[in-house]
């Protein structure tokens, strides 16, 4: 027992306080470790071909027998989408509510890892015991249901991590946030609150689910005459539930559309989330028989993304659905940072069509505003505050939230990826580093496209691709035949025959001059006519193409 009073709880978050998105949490005493969450993000602009990103788990890996087990607070891909890469490294049993559970399931099917990895539903007030460790799951409100907040009970103290969340009395399903218990575990007493900052930054409360339902009740009764068209993220169940709570009540049938949208509609509704009314829903093959007024579609693709459905609607790509100016389209989200430029071109490419667009006041957040981040923190009284779930400018914003409602400055940690908080009742300080990054998923290669391919595409995108080839005689290394150049995203060779023809004369030259200093080597001849070669096409165009020679020997 005396080691115990020696010894700190380490918080090391491993993704999720530098960005929106790939969320992941260790916690560990002793020779255990649990985790909170395991999110993906997704690529930036740059990142050419790469089709998701997520955490660099190597401290796990490392303290591989210490891991107990991933404790989930909701469904969103950015707590749960790096769970199958993750998993197959690190085979430890996953805890979360029911629906998270059934969407995560549907994962390990796709990547044949369901029978491999061990799952179990917990109800909210259950508390688990793993390792050193015990974890309650606590009702929150958010936009997908199955939301929860833990409480993790440490030899130490009392950790209590938010999840994303927001203060909802009057949700579409299930019971408002369990506020009481949140004010239970502070009168106890409570070690550190780990806190959602998404919208630390915004005063004020963020409005009910249920207000965007009188919205879809006026839109509906607004425009008798048009086919509508509403797209939202697939996993906010609530808000496609007073969709069809609204097209049921205008006599309309209801077509879901896009792949992840019917997935989780699927899983929702097996579980129970979703109230679907018989003769309600049809095939979206079926739409074409009825009247474009009896009729609602919804879809995915309210960020822009562009396999989606309605980016392919928006570009004419749809197979089944074609946009016409008796639609009206409903964009219920808001753009993710980052992602404004492709919803303002789904937006221009929709009116182009003629359809009428409807992208304002038509969402909530589900994230808590600056007054429900005030409540959580007068219920639950925490020694210290680890904002989390947010860019550095959201953490900061919560900060000044926490400072204002009387915690030290030097008690609020405005942690990075990797940073080791050590932490007790009678002090609190990082120590040490844990290996963090970046892993790109690219098709089927997990971590095969490092920062050095990554800047190759880069370099190709920008500038493009000159190949010189050339055909050297075995053993004099005399030129047979070339240099000939090929060039791709470089210049259109058909109008820049005179400049191809240039690079040709210089890059003769530049043999020549190899040939008569007897510089037969591959790798010397190589970096000479590349040397050579960049420096012309710079002189020449300001460009810098990635230049590659290619000899074949004969």
């Amino acid at each position: 027992m005396k080691k115990e009073k020696t010894e700190k709880l380490k918080i090391i978050p491993l993704g999720g306080v530098d960005r929106i998105g790939m969320n992941i949490t260790a916690f560990e005493f002793g020779d255990s470790i649990i985790v909170v969450d395991c999110g993906l993000s997704f690529p930036e602009d740059d990142m050419y071909g790469i089709d998701l990103v997520i955490p660099d788990v190597t401290y796990l890996k490392e303290n591989m027998d210490r891991v107990k087990g991933f404790f989930i607070t909701h469904g969103h891909e950015d707590h749960i989408g790096a769970i199958p890469y993750v998993l197959r490294e690190i085979n430890v049993p996953i805890y979360a509510t029911k629906l998270t559970i059934g969407i995560i399931e549907h994962k390990l099917r796709e990547h044949n890892m369901l029978t491999k990895v061990k799952r179990k539903v917990v109800k909210y007030g259950q508390h688990i015991n793993c390792g050193c460790f015990r974890v309650e799951f606590i009702r929150t409100n958010h936009s997908i249901q199955g939301a929860a907040s833990l409480a993790i009970y440490s030899p130490v103290g009392t950790v209590v991590h938010t999840g994303d969340f927001k203060v909802d009395y009057t949700p579409v399903y299930g019971d408002a946030i369990d506020l009481q218990r949140f004010g239970e575990i502070g009168k106890k007493g409570v070690l550190a609150l780990m806190c959602d900052s998404t919208n630390a930054e915004r005063q004020g409360f963020t409005k009910s689910e249920k207000t965007v339902g009188k919205t879809f009740d006026e839109l509906f009764a607004e425009n008798k005459n048009s086919r509508i068209i509403v797209a939202t993220f697939a996993s906010n169940v609530d808000r496609v539930q007073q969709v069809i709570n609204t097209a049921y009540k205008y006599g309309r049938k209801v077509t879901i559309e896009g792949r992840s949208m019917v997935t989780i509609i699927g899983i929702a509704s097996e579980l129970g989330y979703i109230n679907i009314p018989d003769n309600t829903l049809i095939d979206i093959e079926e739409v074409k028989r009825y009247p474009d007024e009896q009729t609602v579609l919804i879809t995915t693709g309210s960020q822009g993304e562009e396999m989606a459905a309605l980016s392919r609607m928006a570009s004419g790509m749809h197979k089944k659905i074609v946009i016409t100016p008796k639609d009206t389209i409903v964009l219920s989200s808001n753009p993710i940072p980052g992602n404004e430029k492709a919803v303002s071109k789904i937006i221009n490419e929709l009116l182009m069509k003629g359809a009428n667009v409807i992208f304002q006041d038509v969402h909530v957040s589900g994230h808590a505003c600056q007054e429900e981040i005030k409540l959580i923190y007068s219920l639950v009284r925490p020694k210290y505050a680890i904002p989390v779930h947010g860019e550095h400018r959201h953490l900061i914003a919560q900060k000044k939230v926490a400072e204002e409602l009387g915690i030290a400055k030097e008690n609020i940690f405005i942690l990075n990826n990797g940073d080791m908080l050590e932490i007790d009742d009678k002090s609190a300080g990082i120590h040490g580093r844990a290996p963090v990054g970046a892993v790109m998923v690219d098709g089927l290669g997990v971590g095969d496209v490092g920062n050095i391919v990554l800047r190759d595409r880069q370099h190709l995108a920008e500038d493009g691709v000159i190949i010189v080839v050339m055909t050297l005689e075995n053993g004099s290394g005399q030129v047979l035949a070339g240099p000939d150049i090929v060039s791709r995203g470089f210049v259109y060779v058909r109008e820049s025959e005179s400049l191809l023809e240039e690079a040709k004369h210089v890059l003769i030259a530049c043999v020549d001059h190899c040939m008569q200093n007897n510089i037969s080597d591959w790798t010397r001849l190589k970096a000479e006519i590349k040397d050579c070669l960049s420096e012309f096409v710079w002189k020449e165009t300001k460009r810098r193409p990635m230049i590659i020679p290619v000899f074949t020997e004969v």
